[in-house]
């Protein structure tokens, strides 16, 4: 499982409107664990930096005069995202971007050579519904240490998203059982393994099952005929 964390910076809000990507930045993940590989650009846009972009993220134009162009480093980064899953927080902002970029290039969208796109931001929402959940929220919901995100970065963002996206999906592992696995050794207190006794099954008795029938009788009966297990039961009897 291949997974890329990613975040831009641009010269302001719309793509639609001329704006450019000033920075990209991608961190690997496989298994979800950090791979040590990363991509990182600074890019020279071409154009001015609108003022609120620039009170964001502090880069200027200035900076990036003797940077490469986004043409310089498309090949690039898309041989670094190919074929992994993008986890990007408010995720169409960036890819409208990037497939904004690629299209002048004349080279395919982001979509056509990634296998999925995770939002963050989206995912945060259906977790957290009502709350604030931008990176510095999440990162205080989540212990995560952002004390030196004093400006936006993509750098220091992605690796700020990586913790908050491992946070939020912590205990996937739990749940995705290998099916060739052998099962887990029943080891006691002494660090001893023991064999597994086998488990006892304690039936209801007659006294308990007409009690439950009962139970579900008066449930049916203020439901007004919808409850969904005394069919189950009549069924069983019969």
């Amino acid at each position: 499982m291949r997974q890329i964390v990613l975040d831009t910076e641009t010269t302001g809000l719309d793509p639609r409107s001329g704006h450019r990507i000033i920075e990209v930045a991608c961190i690997e993940m496989v298994n979800r664990r950090f791979t040590g590989h990363h991509l990182h650009k600074y890019l020279n846009p071409e154009r001015e930096i609108d003022q609120g972009a620039q009170a964001v993220h502090g880069i200027t134009l200035e900076f990036l005069a003797d940077k490469p162009k986004f043409a310089d480093i498309a090949d690039e980064f898309l041989e670094f995202i190919n074929g992994a899953e993008l986890i990007i927080h408010n995720a169409p902002f960036d890819i409208g971007f990037l497939n904004t970029e690629l299209d002048r290039l004349g080279r395919v969208p982001v979509g056509t050579i990634c296998g999925k796109v995770t939002d963050t931001l989206r995912m945060a929402k259906e977790l957290h519904p009502g709350k604030r959940n931008s990176l510095d929220a999440l990162c205080e919901r989540y212990e995560i240490d952002n004390s030196s995100r004093t400006l936006h970065g993509a750098l220091l963002d992605t690796e700020l998203l990586a913790e908050v996206f491992l946070a939020m999906t912590r205990g996937q592992n739990s749940l995705m059982i290998e099916p060739d696995a052998a099962p887990r050794p029943n080891i006691g207190a002494d660090g001893l393994v023991r064999e597994r006794k086998p488990l006892t099954v304690r039936r209801a008795s007659p006294e308990e099952l007409a009690e439950h029938e009962q139970v579900l009788k008066a449930i049916d009966k203020e439901s007004k005929g919808a409850c969904l297990w005394l069919p189950k039961l009549d069924a069983e009897a019969a």
